[in-house]
C-alpha cells in the first residue's frame, strides 16, 4: 500500500472527512504552488474545522424542534409595515441573551409572531447555542403528565437548561391552575437566568382567563416583562396574503 492511500486510510478512520476530500487539491497545490508543509497542514485542518463547525450548527438546528425553517430574510416586512425591522434586526443579533431578557410576541393568528420567534432560535442554534420549541399547549400536556407521575421538579429542570427557550401559542386553549403553577414555577426559575421568547393571541389583560388564576396569571408576567422586550404585530393575516375571502365568487 502505498503512503498515499494509507494516509487516505488513517484520515478515514480519523473521521477526517473534509481532510480526506481536499487532500488531492491540497497536494497539487503543495507541488504547484511551492506552499509549504506547514501551509498545506494548515489548509487541510482549516477545512476539516470548518466542515466540522457547519455540520455541528446544522445539527443544533435539527435538534431544536423548530416545525419549519425560516430566518429573517424570508420574512415580509412591506406586508407588516408596523413592525420595526431594525428592532428585530437587533433580537436576531442575540444581545438580548447577554442581559438574559424575554421576548414577547404578541397578536393576532397568522401576522407573522411564530415566523419571527423560529427566526430568532434558527440564530442562536446557528451559533451553537442550545434553544429548544415547544407549542405551549404540548409544554401544558407535558407538564400535567409530569404532575400526575410527581416529577415536577424534572420537568422544570428539564426546560431551565436551554439558553433560549420558545413557547408558541399562549392561550389559544385555557389551563388549570395546579398546571399554571409549575408553568409559573418554570418560568420563575429561568427569571435572570435564561431568556425565553412568547408568542401569544391575548394580551396581558386576558392572561388571568388562559391560566385560571389572575394572581398566578400575575406572577407569570411580572417575571416575564420585567426583563423584556414586549412586540405587538396588528395587520392582516399572511395566510389570506392575496387572497379575498370577503369577495363573493362570479359566476
Amino acid at each position: 500500500m502505498s503512503s498515499y492511500n494509507k494516509l487516505v486510510n488513517n484520515l478515514t478512520t480519523l473521521k477526517l472527512e473534509k481532510m480526506v476530500e481536499m487532500l488531492p487539491s491540497i497536494l497539487d497545490s503543495f507541488k504547484s504552488d511551492n506552499i509549504s508543509f506547514s501551509e498545506a497542514l494548515l489548509k487541510l485542518t482549516d477545512a476539516e474545522i470548518d466542515f466540522k463547525d457547519d455540520r455541528a450548527r446544522k445539527i443544533n438546528v435539527q435538534i431544536s424542534s423548530f416545525p419549519y425553517q425560516k430566518t429573517i430574510n424570508d420574512f415580509d416586512f412591506n406586508y407588516q409595515p408596523q413592525i420595526n425591522k431594525s428592532a428585530i434586526e437587533d433580537l436576531c443579533s442575540l444581545r438580548f441573551l447577554e442581559t438574559k431578557s424575554n421576548v414577547v410576541f404578541m397578536g393576532t393568528p397568522g401576522v407573522g409572531k411564530t415566523h419571527l420567534a423560529i427566526s430568532i432560535g434558527i440564530e442562536a442554534a446557528t451559533q451553537r447555542l442550545s434553544t429548544y420549541f415547544i407549542n405551549f399547549s404540548t409544554l401544558m400536556a407535558k407538564i400535567k403528565k409530569a404532575i400526575a407521575e410527581k416529577r415536577e421538579e424534572t420537568i422544570i429542570k428539564h426546560y431551565l437548561k436551554y439558553s433560549l427557550l420558545i413557547i408558541d401559542e399562549i392561550g389559544y386553549l385555557p389551563i388549570d391552575k395546579e398546571t399554571s403553577y409549575v408553568f409559573f414555577q418554570l418560568i420563575a426559575a429561568r427569571y435572570e437566568k435564561r431568556s425565553s421568547i412568547l408568542t401569544t393571541n391575548q394580551p396581558f389583560s386576558k392572561w388571568g382567563d388562559v391560566f385560571g388564576d389572575n394572581v398566578i396569571a400575575s406572577a407569570i408576567i411580572d417575571r416575564l416583562v420585567h426583563h423584556c422586550e414586549i412586540i405587538k404585530i396588528s395587520g392582516l393575516s399572511y395566510r389570506l396574503k392575496g387572497r379575498n375571502i370577503f369577495d363573493n365568487d362570479e359566476n
